[in-house]
């Protein structure tokens, strides 16, 4: 297993909002990034979206515009997944779908060195069932990035059935060289974050919608009385009203009722009002 130390380049699979910000933040501290995405599109709007991540960081001074240019010059789009073979670690950032991911990993597992964690970015699936579609699950680990990557400071470490310890200490080792600070779950529904966020977004919702206070005041409130940087509707419109309904609806499979999501929530996901990332959501962008 290769240590910290031996890390260069890192690749990440998805070009998304998550996908986009772990290259992001890979690349500001150092390392080569080749980020991967099934569609040329995809990976140009991932492209811009760390082009106006760098500019953000120079314009907030933590970021000079030299180190901004050697940023983006160390990171390489592509939609071809051979490209990763190269790669030190990869982290995983595609659509929260078990099939879907299991065959990235399958396909990882074959194109990437025995040496090679393979971290996934995934906030509710199992790292278990993701490993399971490998010859080596011990190299498998949860990897999990808070929204916005750039901004927030905590990675989840999710250890598998058959993760290795070897494994579970490269994540955290990694993360923690990307500036994070980690804890660790184990392989269980939400892992920490999710299983108490995921309620606490949807009875915000809840609030709203059966008229408690305006959202305003609900995000308000929670932010002032809890000393949270958001409230709950602000929060899933950065992270996306989709994510939250998926996890929700993956939770509530696994947990049980106390996990359902909001009517509001599903209402909005069918008007296409997603959040942050489509302009309209709980609130306009």
């Amino acid at each position: 297993m290769r240590s910290v130390s031996e890390i260069e380049t890192v690749g990440v699979v998805g070009a998304g909002t998550m996908g986009s910000g772990i290259a992001q933040v890979a690349a500001t501290n150092g390392y080569e990034v080749v980020m991967r995405d099934v569609e040329q599109e995809y990976v140009e709007a991932g492209l811009d979206r760390i082009a106006s991540g760098l500019t953000a960081m120079v314009d907030n001074d933590l970021l000079t515009e030299s180190d901004q240019r050697a940023a983006r010059d160390r990171i390489t789009g592509t939609t071809d997944l051979a490209e990763l073979a190269a790669a030190d670690i990869v982290v995983e950032a595609v659509i929260e779908n078990l099939e879907i991911k299991q065959d990235v990993f399958a396909d990882l597992a074959a194109i990437t060195d025995e040496p090679v964690v393979l971290g996934t970015n995934t906030s509710t699936l199992s790292i278990t069932s993701i490993a399971s579609a490998t010859d080596h699950p011990e190299r498998v680990v949860g990897i999990h990035f808070m929204n916005p990557v750039p901004r927030m400071e905590g990675v989840e470490v999710v250890d598998g059935e058959r993760t290795s310890a070897e494994t579970v200490a490269v994540a955290h080792a990694f993360a923690e060289s990307l500036d994070k600070t980690t804890w660790e779950s184990d392989d269980k529904p939400g892992f920490v974050v999710n299983r108490v966020l995921m309620p606490w977004i949807n009875e915000g919702i809840r609030a709203y919608d059966e008229g408690l206070a305006s959202k305003e005041d609900i995000d308000r409130g929670l932010r002032l009385g809890t000393n949270v940087p958001m409230g709950p509707l602000e929060l899933a419109d950065h992270i996306g009203l989709d994510v939250v309904l998926d996890a929700s609806e993956t939770l509530e499979t696994e947990l049980g009722d106390r996990y359902r999501p909001a009517y509001l929530l599903r209402r909005k996901v069918e008007a296409g009002d997603l959040g942050k990332k489509t302009g309209r959501g709980f609130y306009k962008y």
